[in-house]
């Protein structure tokens, strides 16, 4: 006969739905709710509100033509927008969001397969264990979840097994998951190089570092340089200028007078009776002067060459003739000086960070080492409201603390107070992370966006883990229990943490319910944006609206996924609780998400599936630390077998990252150079590398077409410019007269 956990009056009282925690929920949902049902009007609504709707992609409004806007299905809510997201096909999705976009969806669809296995096991076989284990003899208002946790479990109990072999479970699951997932991201890698075989970043390297040689200017020392050492497969260079606000105002003006001067004028007017202006002349009296001969008018090239020699920087776009020299020469060091003649494979043209190649390369590591040093104060001060979150939780040792603040607990506001407003606190101060970060990201001298972008996050995961997760560990009863806990060892503070972890379950849960409910809600909704396309388009009169916020954040989504991700391995066998409102949060995010990326955001430029090996660190981390803390639990209930098993769970485990870490991460680093080479001997048998090369000298402009010297101006010596204009270039043959300039004309590549 189990004996009866509810006997005790306290729980009768007061369960947990009835306090903190179901203020939390009744909040969240209601404001889930509430931004679903106006998304949907603002989906389904009126004209207006259908203008300022961010970002369309695959949904676009089919009917801009309806007249019936008072229509009755108008207003009925709809999930039709849930069934088109669940429809997509994978390949809409890699159209829409690229690799990138696959794999964090990937992220979200492991994290529901395993916590979905953790649920069915934890749920029906260590939670009961939890709940009838009488290790908590008193039960009040602020133990009342740990009556769920393994802090019920007494000292010795056989249940413990069960939470030793949830643990095992949960891991081998999480290996063949894992293992699935890396092996399919690295293939879809592959593909894509296949796939896109005319992507100009195949044949284009970045050369960084380039030294100073009296008498020559940087240019010339890279045609000195390349055109000595990779004669056989150098074809051009393009340099990297300055760009100062004089720069751009200066291309701004250039623009404007190609507009102008392309823009007809009618240069005969009717006589006219009508007066102009207080002069009461004719409006044809003005003398209408002939255009300059274009023999008088210099051309932008041969004006702006001297000035912009003069800005070029230490950094250089160099072209090769085949993919497999390019790789050669990104793998293989120049000079005897490693911080000389820098090369690395060049980002693509749309992805190019330029206001960061000018950076010197000498330079970089200082500004390294001050972003390590700004992330570390930004660290301490984040501390601050992380302790004051904690203090709103802990309020009954606020009030032992500061005597004036004392009855506040007995107030009527106290469960909000107590329960909703830190999570709603740690949010709010969560926000400005992944902004910093990016900036930070911006200062290390990211040379593509992607980077960038790809940098924030890593910073954002690292600080989030600390902050957020461990911080909020030692400090969230610390206050309670630094009375009743000497530390004096490692054996003290293994004892401190197997108490701490279990009772912070309730305060991750309602994290996950404010953080990860609402936040899906308002990701949905998106009411910053559509408030700012409202000021573009309607204040502004922009018709573009505001572009720059449709890309997706990924570095503030992954974070956020993996950062609930290690919350649910954590105490997925402390306190399976926790697990219901991870999945309600996944599958929730799965559909948005898909959704988001259908018909929201936009594709620039992506990692092509970097994110993976992120993700795929970040959860070994979490199962490490799941199985650490178990095994420190286990030694502090006298289980000692299963705390040594544990150990070597642990062991396994990286063991496990080191095989998939030498598997498939040289895949996400380079590109196999068979693939290579087959794909250069393809182009050179069919014809396709006469195409390729011309239309790779016009992909990477730093201030527009035709500006400054275009690489079809350093071309080595087999190739030569074809009639006037500067990106048609030819390889002359033997016995072949060159080509018509005007079948030859290549635009920009569209990538």
């Amino acid at each position: 006969m189990f004996p009866n956990p509810f006997s005790n009056q306290a729980f009768l009282k007061e369960t947990p739905i009835g306090s903190s925690e179901g203020i939390v929920i009744k909040f969240d949902l209601i404001s889930v709710v509430f931004l679903m049902q106006l998304f949907d009007r603002f989906r389904t609504g009126v004209n207006h509100l259908e203008e300022a709707e961010p970002g369309k992609r695959l949904a676009q409004l089919k009917a801009r033509g309806q007249k019936n806007l008072f229509s009755f299905d108008r207003y009925v809510p709809s999930a039709g927008w849930l069934v088109k997201a669940w429809e997509a096909s994978d390949d809409d999705l890699y159209a829409c969001g690229g690799i990138d976009g696959l794999v964090f969806l990937k992220m979200i669809v492991f994290c529901i397969r395993i916590f979905s296995v953790a649920a069915v096991l934890c749920i029906f076989l260590v939670l009961p264990v939890n709940l009838f284990g009488q290790g908590i003899q008193q039960i009040n208002a602020e133990s009342q979840m740990d009556i769920f946790t393994i802090r019920n479990v007494q000292e010795g109990s056989k249940g413990l097994w069960a939470h030793f072999f949830a643990l095992y479970v949960i891991s081998i699951c999480s290996y063949v998951l894992l293992y699935i997932e890396f092996k399919s991201v690295a293939r879809m890698r592959l593909e894509q190089v296949i796939r896109f075989p005319t992507r100009p970043s195949h044949f284009t390297v970045l050369v960084r570092g380039i030294p100073w040689i009296p008498g020559l200017s940087y240019s010339e020392a890279v045609s000195k340089h390349f055109g000595s050492y990779y004669v056989s497969s150098y074809l051009a260079h393009q340099m990297v200028y300055r760009s100062g606000t004089i720069q751009r105002l200066m291309m701004d003006a250039e623009k404007m007078y190609k507009v102008l001067k392309d823009t007809p004028i009618n240069q005969y007017l009717a006589p006219t009776t009508v007066g102009c202006g207080q002069c009461a002349g004719h409006s044809n009296s003005f003398k209408m002067l002939t255009c300059e001969s274009d023999s008088d008018v210099k051309k932008p090239n041969q004006q702006n060459e001297p000035d912009l020699k003069e800005q070029e920087c230490a950094a250089a776009f160099v072209f090769f003739r085949t993919r497999y020299a390019a790789m050669v020469a990104s793998r293989t060091i120049q000079v005897l000086d490693p911080m000389l003649w820098v090369i690395e494979f060049a980002p693509e043209p749309h992805d190019v960070y330029w206001e960061n190649l000018c950076v010197p390369y000498r330079l970089l590591w200082i500004r390294k080492t001050l972003v390590f040093i700004g992330s570390i104060i930004f660290s301490l001060w984040f501390l601050l409201p992380t302790t004051l979150v904690q203090g709103l939780v802990n309020i009954a040792q606020l009030e032992s603390t500061f005597p004036f603040l004392r009855g506040i607990s007995q107030k009527s506001y106290a469960n909000i107070v107590q329960g909703y407003l830190p999570s709603l606190v740690l949010t709010c101060f969560a926000l400005i992370v992944p902004p910093v970060m990016l900036m930070f990201a911006t200062l290390e001298g990211a040379i593509s966006r992607s980077s960038r972008k790809k940098s924030a996050c890593n910073k954002s995961i690292i600080f989030f883990f600390w902050n957020v997760f461990f911080y909020n560990l030692f400090t969230g009863t610390w206050w309670d229990r630094i009375t009743r806990f000497t530390v004096t060892g490692l054996k003290d503070m293994a004892t401190l943490l197997g108490n701490l972890i279990p009772g912070q379950a309730s305060f991750f849960m309602t994290y996950v319910m404010t953080t990860g409910w609402a936040s899906l809600a308002w990701e949905l909704m998106q009411p910053y944006v559509l408030i700012v396309n409202w000021i573009f388009q309607f204040v502004l009169m922009r018709k573009e609206g505001f572009g720059d916020l449709y890309t997706f954040p990924y570095h503030t989504e992954v974070p956020r996924t993996l950062l609930f991700a290690l919350l649910g391995f954590t105490f997925s066998t402390l306190a399976p609780l926790i697990l219901p409102f991870l999945l309600v949060y996944y599958f929730f995010a799965y559909f948005v998400y898909r959704n988001q990326i259908l018909n929201v955001y936009i594709t620039r430029y992506n990692t092509n599936g970097l994110y993976w090996p992120v993700a795929h660190n970040a959860m070994i981390f979490s199962l490490i630390v799941m199985q650490g803390v178990a095994a420190i639990i286990f030694g502090m209930k006298d289980f000692g077998t299963a705390s040594t098993f544990t150990f070597v769970l642990i062991i396994f485990t990286s063991l496990f990252n080191v095989f998939c870490r030498h598997k498939f991460l040289p895949l996400f680093k380079n590109n196999a150079a068979q693939d290579l080479i087959e794909m250069d001997r393809h182009d050179e048998h069919s014809g396709k590398i006469e195409e390729i090369l011309p239309r790779l000298l016009a992909s990477y402009y730093q201030f527009g077409p035709y500006s400054g010297n275009h690489p079809s101006d350093l071309l080595s010596a087999d190739y030569k410019k074809c009639g006037e204009n500067p990106v048609v270039v030819t390889k002359p043959k033997e016995h072949e007269t060159s080509r018509d300039p005007a079948t030859t004309t290549i635009s920009g590549s569209k990538l």
